[in-house]
């Protein structure tokens, strides 16, 4: 698998950042009240992460390691308010369903880990790709999410009637509630999904992130990965 389609792979299913690595759970749990929202949300902050690699990459070589966070930061907003401005311009409802989360993205720990991990140390392309493999991860997973609590809580879906007339709505996964327990539902399908794989032999670290051991109890010593190995510790 080439480079650009190894980081498109690792974000939409190895290392998904919110059924695997579980991460940005505010705006996950807060705005997938529908599956337009968790769509909308998603989209926003995969074009915030794709860009906001981009230019670290670039820049790379040029920000200072002691202050990299605080330039993170800055080139992250930047794109964030782009962002907002266009879609307070072209997509005012959406904007409002979204409200402060939009503004948040600044802070989500998907773009900063991501920056921190592999746009500042990787070249350009690959780094944006990571940027559009993880945004795309999460807008799949958003929708997904926004979508099951869509169905069950209003019976619609991308606001059309899915389910027949006579279905009354589980009002409880429109509320905060919902959220928690259709992301619990489907991150316990992803592990089923996982050990299954894994009991059949086939390779399990394809829907897992890193080597998916345990490293407090893994017994090779010699794997570079591990970090919990006492003699690692005092080189370190």
């Amino acid at each position: 698998m080439n480079k650009a389609g190894e980081r498109l792979y690792n974000g939409l299913i190895k290392e998904n950042p919110t059924f695997v690595l579980m991460l940005g759970m505010c705006p996950t749990l807060a705005v997938t009240g529908s599956a337009m929202n968790g769509l909308g949300m998603g989209l926003t902050t995969a074009a915030v992460l794709a860009m906001s690699n981009l230019i670290i990459s670039l820049l790379r070589k040029i920000i200072p390691n002691r202050v990299r966070i605080p330039a993170f930061i800055v080139i992250i907003a930047s794109f964030v308010t782009v962002v907002q401005l266009l879609l307070k311009a072209y997509l005012p409802s959406l904007n409002d369903a979204l409200g402060m989360y939009i503004p948040l993205i600044v802070v989500n720990c998907i773009i900063l880990g991501r920056a921190e991990a592999y746009a500042y140390s990787n070249p350009p392309i690959p780094a944006l790709f990571d940027g559009i493999g993880m945004g795309l991860g999460f807008t799949f997973a958003l929708t997904c999410i926004g979508a099951f609590r869509e169905i069950l809580g209003a019976g619609t879906v991308f606001g059309y009637d899915l389910l027949p007339a006579g279905y009354v709505p589980i009002k409880i996964f429109s509320a905060a509630p919902g959220a928690f327990l259709v992301l619990a539902c489907l991150t316990a399908f992803q592990n089923y999904l996982k050990i299954t794989r894994a009991q059949v032999g086939k390779e399990a670290q394809k829907l897992s992130s890193g080597c998916s051991e345990d490293c407090m109890n893994c017994k090779d010593t010699g794997c570079s990965k591990r970090f919990y190995d006492d003699s690692r510790k005092e080189e370190q």
